[in-house]
Formats: structure tokens, sequence, C-alpha cells
């Protein structure tokens, strides 16, 4: 097992390998000066090669985490499974544009052996947090969102524990931008349950996303920040990187440098290792 946490700038984009599966996470494809969608997708079509995608998380439905090219490129180019969004709406047109993406692939789909399933999610709605069916080679562990606590976007993002079967198969707590105020309720009920060596830093390391309590539960050794260089909204926060840094054995950041990043994290023995890779180099593909 390991991850790619691809440089999107001021967004989320990663992808996880286990076995022969991959599942992707969220679908941010820019066009701007650090990055261009070209670099993403062959990054990504490299990492992806001879592998299976089971489906597509979005965490979201902001353009951040569901950009409409994003989606589109993924939906054309690797024909998941599924497809899984929060179960809530936010009224913009980023969303619209998604899921006329996403029924239009459902439509194409729709009489072929592959259907496109959809799955729209939320903790107070499943049967069970573990999500069957899903892969073969993962297990997936819902925790967010819930009623409760869907305020706005950020803390209606999905919260799920995505873990590898394979031999070298470890846990991965993909958070979105679930902020403080919902991370209180997930720690008071799920904290014995969220622990993870790897955790995508919430809300691209903004403080509003960091949690002393929920950190500690997750205990990670390993700490991915997705953001921006020069982001505008100052992510990673200082704050926020000292407190990760209190607890993890190693934090990184795809704003790393003038260029940003790419982040290749996987387990090497006992501990785990994160190279920082440009977009297209071959560390990712051939490890």
């Amino acid at each position: 097992m390991d991850v790619f946490t691809l440089y999107a700038g001021q967004g989320s984009l990663a992808a996880v390998r286990a076995g022969d599966e991959a599942i992707i996470v969220d679908a941010h494809m820019p066009n701007c000066e650090d990055v261009t969608q070209e670099q993403i997708e062959r990054s990504l079509d490299s990492y992806l090669a001879k592998k299976k995608v089971r489906g597509l998380i979005l965490t979201g439905l902001d353009k951040d985490h569901a950009c409409p090219a994003g989606v589109e490129s993924i939906l054309s180019k690797y024909q998941p499974d599924w497809v899984m969004y929060p179960t809530y709406y936010k009224d913009t047109d980023t969303a619209t544009e998604v899921f006329r993406i996403i029924v239009k692939h459902e439509k194409r789909r729709e009489k072929t052996a592959y259907p496109l399933k959809r799955k729209s999610v939320r903790v107070d709605k499943v049967d069970s947090r573990l999500l069957p069916g899903l892969a073969t080679c993962f297990t997936l562990e819902l925790f967010s969102p819930h009623m409760d606590d869907m305020d706005s976007s950020n803390n209606s993002s999905i919260v799920i524990k995505l873990t590898g079967l394979d031999r070298m198969g470890f846990s991965y707590l993909v958070t979105g931008d679930t902020e403080t105020a919902r991370w209180e309720t997930i720690n008071r009920i799920f904290g014995r349950y969220i622990s993870a060596q790897v955790l995508a830093a919430p809300h691209h390391g903004a403080l509003s996303g960091m949690h002393a309590g929920m950190l500690l539960s997750v205990n990670p050794d390993t700490v991915l920040i997705s953001a921006g260089v020069d982001s505008s909204y100052g992510h990673p926060h200082g704050r926020a990187i000292s407190a990760y840094q209190r607890v993890a054995q190693h934090v990184f950041a795809t704003n790393a440098g003038p260029e940003g990043t790419c982040l290749f994290t996987r387990r090497v023995g006992n501990s785990f290792e994160t190279q920082l890779v440009r977009h297209f180099d071959p560390v990712a593909a051939n490890a």
C-alpha cells in the first residue's frame, strides 16, 4: 500500500494503491501558474498504471475538492466502479456541473457490464460504518458527515479511513475540510476508532481544522498536508504544523518549495517514508 498526494495548487487530489486496486480521493485539477491539468493527469496516470481504480471519493463539493474538469477526467479515463460524495448539496455552479458530469457517465454506462454506482453517504444514514463491497484490497470505515453537525460545507466533508489489506497495508485517514466543531463530536463518539498511521491534514492544514483531541486519538506516524504555494488563505497555519509535529514523527506539505511538490508515502519496515517528487517523476510509478 502507498499514498500519492499530488500537488494540485490550493486544492486536494490524492490516490491510494493496495494490491492491484486503487482509490482516488478528490479531484482538483486547476490550470494555474503552479501546475496544469495536463501535469496532474500525467502523474496520476503514471501512478495508476496497471491498477484497477475501484472508486472516486469526493470529500466535499467545493471546487478545490470536486473540480468539474478533474471529475470528468477521472470518470472518463479510469472508469471507477463507484463515486462517493457526502449526502449534502451546496447550490453552486460547481456542484451543479459535477452532478451533471456524474449523471452523464452514469447514463453512458448503465447498459454496460460495468455501471457507475453513486454512493451518497452520511454516517447517520448507513447500516454500518464499515462500507462493504467497495473494494477487495481495502476496507473503508466512515465517520462523517452526520446531520447534527452539517452546519457548513466544510463540516459536511467525508471523513473516512482507508486500510490496505495487502502485505504492506496501513491505515490512511481522509478528512476533507472538516473543522474543529465537527471534530469535537467525531472524537467524542469515535475517538477509539479513528487511529491511523497516516493522516491527511484537515482543511489544507488550516488552524480551523486542527483539533488536539482528534490528533491524539489518531496518533499518526505521518501527516500529509495538501496546500498551494503562497496560499491566499495562509494554509497551512504555523500553529497547526507545530501541533502535528508534536504528535507525528513526520509532517510533509505539498507547498514545500517555490514550485510545490507531490508526496509519495509508503511503509518501510516498521516505519514510514515520504519522498518529495515532482510531477511525472518515475519514483511513485515504479515503486
